[in-house]
Order: structure tokens, then sequence, then C-alpha cells
């Protein structure tokens, strides 16, 4: 009776496999983990000693035989074991809400971008599957973060997303349940935050680590003229004196740092708009374009958005959100939306 019941019921679960965090939605519980993609392991063993926020932490910080990694880059798996122990981790989080079912069905749907090849996608299943997954689907960044962000994507108009993660940012135009235009560019949060440690290492000789740049992107970066310019005290050390020492930077020249960067997601979005068919380009007109994505939130990027495009630029509701919550409105019309394009089953 047990294993029968088992059977009848799947643990269903949508994974955002972000190059920075990773979200997790359980059907019926809606997201229950948004932690960093990070893993701590032991250098020489690659035994795993912390996993997300626990390993975030550690970034930095460890002493020698303790390396804090982040197994995605620019949005695919860098470090196969390492995602596969980081995926276990996460789906068994996600088992232990189900406990009175230990031998329940897992279904997995995992966004990634679009721009990744059959082989990247193949890492990805094979992590899910070594993982626990009994079935695991991939659907495209793109697509689930239209999705998410309440697009009409099964629709004859045509409808825009700019997905900015950690490691990519994928440009889509979406019509009739199909990716139409597509262009993925691994320019992200992730080389923001680049950005922000080389200015700082050759404007002031002093070193940065990539917490501090992140926290330096959401509190003063932008990428368009601020009504009101802010100033920021960071600490860092010196790479004359070796010692530690504290400046105050100016939200202006980190916009002027963040320049190559955003360029770069300006300039794949005209050049998405310049290759989407007309008909649906006069669609994008009255709708304008969406952005999603924890990359999307760089202030002022929608204002140099419009400016550029001339086309209305709205921020989703849930840009952190967006794709994980279209991987988890899947689950509820697999069937359907196996039909769709950029939505595919392995196994």
């Amino acid at each position: 009776m047990a294993s029968a019941l088992n059977r009848m019921y799947s643990l269903d679960i949508g994974i955002d496999l972000g190059t920075a965090t990773t979200l997790v939605y359980v059907r019926g519980e809606g997201i229950i983990i948004a932690e960093p993609s990070v893993v701590a392991i032991q250098s020489g063993t690659r035994r795993t000693l912390a996993v997300g926020a626990d390993a975030k932490r550690m970034l930095g910080r460890t002493p020698g035989d303790i390396v804090a990694i982040r197994p995605m880059k620019d949005g695919v798996i860098a470090d196969f074991a390492v995602t596969q122990s980081m995926l276990a981790h996460f789906i068994t989080k996600a088992r232990v809400r189900w406990r009175w079912l230990p031998f329940a069905r897992i279904r997995v749907v995992i966004s990634v971008p679009s721009g990744i090849t059959e082989v990247e996608k193949r890492a990805v299943v094979e992590s899910a599957e070594q993982a626990g997954a009994d079935k695991t689907f991939l659907i495209d960044e793109p697509m689930a973060a239209a999705i998410g962000s309440g697009l009409p994507v099964t629709e004859p108009g045509g409808s825009m997303i700019i997905d900015i993660g950690g490691g990519t940012t994928e440009v889509a135009v979406i019509s009739l349940g199909g990716i139409v235009v597509c262009i993925s560019e691994r320019t992200a949060g992730d080389k923001m935050d680049e950005a922000i440690v080389q200015h700082i290492k050759r404007k002031y000789n002093l070193l940065i680590g990539e917490r501090t740049a992140e926290e330096i992107k959401i509190r003063i970066g932008s990428a368009y003229e601020l009504p009101e310019e802010r100033t920021m005290e960071i600490k860092g050390r010196d790479l004359v004196a070796g010692l530690p020492r504290t400046i105050t930077i100016t939200s202006e020249e980190i916009r002027e740092a963040l320049a190559e960067p955003v360029s770069a997601i300006v300039n794949a979005v005209k050049s998405t708009l310049e290759k989407t068919p007309p008909e649906l380009a006069a669609d994008l007109v009255d709708k304008g374009i969406i952005m999603a994505g924890g990359g999307s939130q760089l202030k002022g990027l929608d204002t140099l958005l419009m400016q550029e495009t001339g086309l209305n630029v709205q921020l989703a509701d849930n840009p952190e959100t967006a794709i994980v919550l279209g991987t988890g409105k899947t689950l509820d019309s697999i069937r359907i939306l196996q039909n769709l394009n950029g939505f595919s089953h392995h196994r």
C-alpha cells in the first residue's frame, strides 16, 4: 500500500540554477530555497563541507585547505562534480518536506541559458539525475523568465524579455509559445562586479573582494545619471603598503566603471531588435520590454534602455524570482508546455 501511494505522487521541483544564486520551487509550496551558488570543499579530498549561504560566508575567508568555489560560470557548469553535490544538497532539502513519501518520484524542471551547447545541457541533466531526479526537463531561461513575469508567451503577439543574471544576459522575443529571436551575452552581474574590482584597483591601488564589489553595485551602482549622486566608504588592502585602508568612492565613478558591461547589454538588446520580424517589432511598440533577473535591478538601466531603444522598458514585479516562478508554472502544465520551443524533456 505504501509503495503504491508513493508511486501515485511525484515531488515536482523547479530549479533556477543560476551563476550567482540558486532558487528552488516546490509545486504546492512555492519558493523554498534561495541561496548562493557556492560550495566549500576541502582542497585535498574535494569533500563538500558547506553549500549555499554557509559556503558564501567562507568566500575569501577560508584557511588554505578549504576552497569556496562557484561551480557555475557564465550560466553553465564549470565543475560537474561540485554542481552535482550542490544540486543533491538542494534536492535533499526539498525532499525533507516529503518524508512521509520517501519513494515519491521526483520531477525536476531546470532553467538553462538559451545559448548553451548540447554537451552542457547533458551535464545539467546528468547532475540532476545523479542528485536523485527521476525525470528532468530543461527550459530556456528567457522562456522561464517570460512565463514567470506573466507575459502572454502562447499568444500570437510579440513579447520581449531581458533576463540579466549573474553570468549571462538573455534577450529574447517570444511569440506563439516559441522563441523567435534570442541573443545570449555572457556579460551580466558578475562582469559588473569584476569591472568595479578592476576600477578600484587601477585608480586607488586598493584590492577589494567580490562581496564588497557586489555591495558597491547594489548601493551606489547605476547605468544612468542619478537624481542625487551618492558616496560610499569601502575597505580593502593597499597594494603598495600591503595594509588595510579605507577610501570613499562616488556613484559617478562607479557608473564609469560599469560603462563597458552596461554597453554590452544595451548592444545585445539593440541586436535582438534589429533581428526581430517587422510585425513582432510593431507589437513591441505597444507592449514595450520587460526586464528580469537580479542584474536588471541596476539603478537607471531601464531609463538608459528606454533612451537607447525608444521603447517603454519596465522591471518585472518579481525580477529576482521570475525564472524560478516560470519553472514552477511549467510544473502545473508540463504536457502543454512540452510543445513550447525552448522546453525539452530528458529521460
